[in-house]
């Protein structure tokens, strides 16, 4: 057995006084990790707490006060007049040599078990760090609403009758908010829906993943569009459904052609984003739209119809969504709420016939079991208020300045190289490239230039060389500045 001046305590313990974790307790805690690990082991003695003060340059009583809660959580056993001792380590190895260059700071490199790795969840992760960056279309968190959001939060959290709501599961969720939002959703989506119609989830991310977990079996046939949002189709992929695209064009998805997928065979599930298509922007037609109802009533698939950005629109009323006209209960819609608020307070919801939604709260209930209710209620009352109507009117108003001063420097700087049509609502711009051989030249010239473009908002393939221009998140003089970079990054891609 090792003697207790051999042991390399400096390497074993090592002390961070700026840590919030007073000192007896950071030794207390690296001793037992040793044990744990069998660089002490049973029957190890430990240094007098003389000694050991003078090794970790402590006081005694530190090191004291270690010791008692080493006894008091059984790890050590003291004998008085003779010293410490270890306990609960494996007898075997008690005659271990400790190396002097040990070092328990250090965490496992690789698991030590095996587990299958997923290619089909696998994405692009841009972590430059440039000056300026794209994105596919997200809101300025410059903009959002923080202070009565959280005002009302504070209060709600004071509010004692509030209290019983805390422990609530989200099964039930906040039915105030859920009420509230029903509202919201009938007068501004022209639904016809109650709370019993609603679940409320984290994300609009969550919203799809629960609705494939129910709806979809091995070998299931879902159809998307031949340019769509990509974790959607890993989430679809990830069941192991079989994936079928369709064209798209400036009317949105090409129904002739679903038309003909569904006389050979059966799809389960239609996913698409009519309202602002993702990524190209276009709006499903409202012929297209009547016939896409009719398919799905004739050949019984569902359709999951994805609004994500409805509430950004600039030109005129947005377009109802396809679940406001369903009438057989084939429609589930998914959004998100709250998407202008700060990113703590959006949600995201499942729009369905109620016997649906009973299914999607089992779901919901294994991975949010507790949900939020706080904040729920707190988006109840920015709806009941009608603060959140004046939020976003306001809002858009400011985005619209930005969609239209990305149109004219577009035009100004890159007319020659590209082909657009200002959308009428979204906040991003798809982009086409004219003669652009090579996307990814052009990604790490813009990155040179301090410009980052995530590879997940590039489309190219031997039809097609484009990207989404996201700009809710840029002000006037960083989409000037963002536009003339790419005019420079151009001039050397081609």
């Amino acid at each position: 057995m090792n003697s207790p001046v051999e042991i390399p305590y400096q390497s074993l313990i090592v002390l961070d006084k700026s840590s919030k974790t007073s000192i007896y307790m950071q030794i207390a805690n690296q001793i037992i990790n040793a044990i744990q690990r069998s660089y002490l082991v049973e029957g190890q003695q430990l240094l007098g707490s003389r000694q050991m003060s003078l090794v970790l340059k402590v006081h005694r009583n530190t090191v004291v006060a270690a010791y008692d809660e080493l006894e008091l959580q059984g790890w050590i056993k003291k004998v008085p007049n003779v010293g410490c001792f270890v306990l609960n380590a494996k007898s075997e190895v008690k005659n271990r040599f400790i190396e002097k260059d040990i070092s328990l700071k250090l965490y496992p490199d690789k698991s030590g078990f095996s587990f299958d790795k997923s290619s089909i969840l696998s994405f692009d992760q841009d972590n430059s760090q440039t000056k300026y960056s794209l994105n596919d279309g997200i809101p300025d968190i410059r903009l959002t609403e923080v202070e009565l959001s959280s005002r009302i939060y504070s209060s709600n959290l004071k509010r004692k009758s509030n209290r019983k709501t805390f422990g609530l599961t989200s099964i039930e969720g906040n039915l105030y908010f859920r009420k509230n939002l029903a509202n919201f959703l009938n007068l501004s989506r022209g639904l016809h829906i109650s709370s019993q119609n609603i679940t409320i989830t984290r994300s609009l991310e969550m919203c799809i993943f629960i609705v494939s977990e129910i709806l979809l079996r091995p070998k299931d046939l879902v159809i998307v569009a031949e340019l769509s949002y990509h974790i959607p189709n890993m989430i679809f992929n990830q069941k192991d459904a079989r994936i079928k695209t369709i064209p798209i064009d400036e009317n949105g998805i090409d129904t002739n052609v679903l038309r003909k997928i569904c006389e050979q065979e059966k799809p389960r599930l239609l996913y698409l984003t009519p309202h602002h298509h993702y990524p190209t922007t276009v709006t499903l037609s409202a012929e297209r739209r009547i016939e896409l109802l009719e398919l799905s009533k004739e050949f019984n698939f569902v359709i999951l119809e994805d609004d994500y950005d409805y509430d950004f629109h600039f030109d005129h009323h947005p377009i109802l969504p396809l679940a406001s006209a369903d009438q057989i209960g084939n429609v589930i819609y998914v959004g998100s709420f709250g998407k202008s608020l700060a990113p703590g307070f959006r949600t995201g919801f499942i729009v369905a016939p109620e016997d649906f939604i009973q299914e999607t709260k089992k779901f919901l209930n294994i991975l949010d079991r507790q949900g939020d209710v706080l904040t729920e209620q707190v988006l109840g009352e920015l709806i009941e208020e009608g603060t959140i109507h004046r939020y976003l009117k306001k809002a858009n108003k400011i985005y619209k300045e930005r969609r239209d001063f990305l149109a004219t420097e577009l035009h100004l700087k890159l007319n020659d190289f590209i082909n657009f049509q200002v959308p009428s609502g979204g906040l991003a711009f798809w982009i086409e490239w004219k003669n652009l051989e090579n996307l990814m030249l052009l990604k790490a010239i813009a990155n040179e230039k301090q410009l980052n473009i995530p590879q997940a908002i590039l489309y190219q393939n031997k039809n097609i060389t484009a990207m989404r221009f996201g700009f809710g998140h840029l002000d006037l003089e960083e989409i000037e500045k963002i536009v003339g970079i790419l005019r420079e990054s151009l001039d050397k891609s081609y």
